[in-house]
């Protein structure tokens, strides 16, 4: 997976941005509104010892917030060609003023301080954080990998979910979405229906692509918890892509955001029965990209979010707005529906001259402003 978000979900009363660091991962508290410093608190570290991952680094991490919980979870002990030792996840029950650590149960083999229960599996990747407020559960949706070769790739196990009852603060062993485990998938996203008054509340949706079949895009619906998923389905016109960030609206319409499989046009689809079927792919824009310098991993994939009203904001990096393409922009389009789209706009970070390249958007909005007074934070 790419570094899509960094921390990429707020909800209530605070939007919570995060970075990658390659010693600890650490999040970015204010204190109060105005304030002109913030303070930077590492919360995680890497506990593994085996030999192959790169370890005191932890990458690609993710979070969510409800109330004044917040888990966050991070690939901890990078490997070289893919994935990592394990998964740590970090849990405040204070708005992120204090924080413990722990790694996922069940997952990994590798050996470490903190793998008193071990997986099967040689390495892990991916991780996303959602809650569902139905069911009080937490969870943590990962891609495990089979394979220890440092130079032949690892082979996807499937994408599983890994779920706490009791606030973050515990987890159980990880429970296998259907299906998941054909043709390679990659790149796993899920979300829940949190709104009481939606006729789908309480689903969860599970969405990833098929790498061995041409980035198939498929998704699975719990209605549980996460403790059963049910059949994998597709697009109505069978689409591929990459990249997919569901998100879910106030009366249950579930929109997708999506590359297409080349990272060449952002596309959606949306599901307006819990998920029982899809709707075609369909373009929202096309994407022009600058290839970043210094060999760096990034790519146009979006970034995605909602506000109260059920207005879907899409970000993603895109270099129509400079002179030959020389540089990135974050970009960004909205949708009331998920089928018409507004025109792309560029977030005003610097001069269109600068030469300042923008890349890995993080997009976050908090879930209880809409309209004019929407607040949003963006990482890049």
């Amino acid at each position: 997976m790419s570094v899509r978000s960094l921390l990429r979900h707020a909800r209530n009363q605070h939007a919570l941005r995060a970075t990658v660091a390659t010693a600890a991962v650490a999040v970015v508290v204010v204190a109060t509104a105005g304030t002109a410093q913030a303070a930077v608190v590492p919360i995680s570290v890497d506990t593994f010892t085996d030999t192959v991952g790169q370890h005191a680094s932890q990458v690609e991490p993710d979070s969510f917030a409800f109330g004044s919980t917040i888990v966050t979870a991070v690939q901890t002990g990078r490997w070289f060609n893919g994935g990592s030792s394990g998964i740590a996840v970090s849990r405040s029950g204070d708005g992120g003023a204090t924080w413990t650590t722990k790694n996922l149960p069940n997952l990994t083999n590798n050996p470490g301080t903190d793998n008193p229960n071990p997986g099967p599996y040689d390495r892990v990747s991916d991780p996303v954080v959602t809650y569902d407020a139905r069911h009080n559960v937490w969870m943590v949706s990962t891609l495990p990998l089979v394979g220890r070769s440092t130079t032949v790739g690892p082979t996807a196990a499937g994408v599983y979910t890994s779920r706490s009852t009791d606030g973050g603060i515990t987890w159980g062993a990880p429970v296998f979405v259907t299906g998941s485990n054909l043709q390679s998938p990659d790149k796993n996203w899920i979300v829940c229906d949190n709104t009481a008054t939606s006729p789908f509340y309480g689903n969860c949706y599970t969405e990833w692509d098929a790498n061995g079949d041409g980035n198939r895009i498929y998704m699975s619906t719990s209605t549980d918890g996460g403790l059963t998923w049910g059949p994998r389905r597709r697009p109505g016109n069978n689409a591929t892509g990459i990249g997919g960030q569901p998100v879910v609206q106030p009366n249950g319409t579930v929109i997708v955001p999506i590359d297409n499989a080349n990272e060449t046009t952002l596309r959606s689809f949306r599901s307006t029965n819990g998920g029982a079927s899809w709707s075609n792919a369909t373009t929202i824009t096309t994407i022009s990209h600058h290839t970043v310098a210094g060999g760096l991993r990034t790519g146009p994939l979006p970034s995605a979010e909602i506000d109260a009203t059920g207005r879907v904001f899409v970000a993603w990096q895109d270099c129509r707005f400079r002179a030959g393409c020389t540089a990135n922009d974050i970009v960004f389009v909205t949708s009331t529906n998920g089928t018409t789209w507004s025109a792309v706009q560029r977030v005003p970070i610097d001069a269109v001259t600068s030469g300042r390249d923008h890349f890995i958007p993080g997009l976050a909005v908090d879930r209880t402003t809409s309209g004019a007074t929407s607040r949003l934070a963006l990482a890049d």
